[in-house]
């Protein structure tokens, strides 16, 4: 069957941002463009985003900067809706099209962390339950998910805004302290919020919020019945190893469902 990707609105309220005055840089190459229009999509159909979330990549000429879709549902993203920023996340070629509030989350950890290729911020329905929960973190079920490692740590907005932010990431400064987390993690829950989730390549950093979601799912379900059996920090290591390197698999996979419903 096929879906929608029209439907949802964008994140409000938007925010439109003059683009920065700077020097152009190399264009970035269409095949990362479209690449990160796949993500978005394939995020989209596997319930990762609905009309929130967000995916960037690092520009493979400059790594300073990044891009990301404006201020718009992700399963509806075009090419032509990909915009360039800055470090700073400040647009350079926006033209005058509203950007996401969150944006900071992007390019703070861009900035932390010259390894990381892609970021991906959701509120996926199961991640939310364990971001709230102390007693429970999110921990690795199954093989697919390893990259959890020994557990996801949360992010808690009160220590670094106070007790009366709207808990988004709209600031250099909120951005900066959530990229902290990131020193030797793969994914940081946020508090009643969602999560975001790092790697070295968009293919994989669309995976580990695909898996991410899945295994939060049946660590709620597992949770009803009894004690846990949670991977061990070796077995989460070695399932990294093994998995990883096959993510080609999933991802021809999910690039074939996302083409099918864009030709309905």
């Amino acid at each position: 069957m096929c879906s929608d990707h029209g439907h949802g609105k964008s994140e409000a309220p938007v925010e439109q941002v003059a683009d920065v005055d700077q020097q152009p840089s190399p264009v970035a190459s269409r095949a990362l463009i479209d690449e990160l229009v796949l993500a978005n999509h394939i995020l989209f159909d596997n319930g990762v985003v609905d009309a929130f979330g967000h995916v960037s990549v690092r520009h493979d000429v400059r790594q300073d900067r990044f891009l990301l879709a404006r201020n718009m549902a992700p399963g509806s993203v075009t090419a032509d809706d990909v915009i360039e920023f800055d470090l700073d996340a400040n647009p350079v070629n926006g033209r005058g099209r509203k950007v996401y509030l969150e944006r900071f989350i992007h390019g703070e950890i861009f900035r932390a962390r010259p390894d990381v290729m892609a970021v991906v911020h959701s509120h996926s329905h199961s991640i939310v339950p364990l971001s709230v929960v102390k007693s429970f973190p999110l921990r690795p079920v199954f093989h697919m998910a390893g990259f959890i490692g020994g557990g996801a740590p949360v992010f808690e907005i009160r220590d670094f805004g106070g007790t009366g932010t709207d808990l988004l990431i709209k600031s250099r400064d909120l951005g900066r302290a959530l990229a902290g987390m990131f020193n030797s993690n793969s994914i940081v829950l946020m508090r009643g919020h969602g999560s975001t989730v790092v790697a070295e390549t968009l293919q994989k950093a669309v995976y580990r919020a695909v898996y991410a979601e899945m295994n939060a799912r049946y660590q709620l379900e597992a949770s009803r019945h009894g004690a846990i059996t949670y991977l061990t920090t070796e077995e989460a290591q070695a399932c990294v190893k093994s998995i990883e390197g096959q993510i080609q698999r999933p991802w021809e996979f999910w690039k074939q469902q996302a083409e099918a419903r864009r030709r309905c």
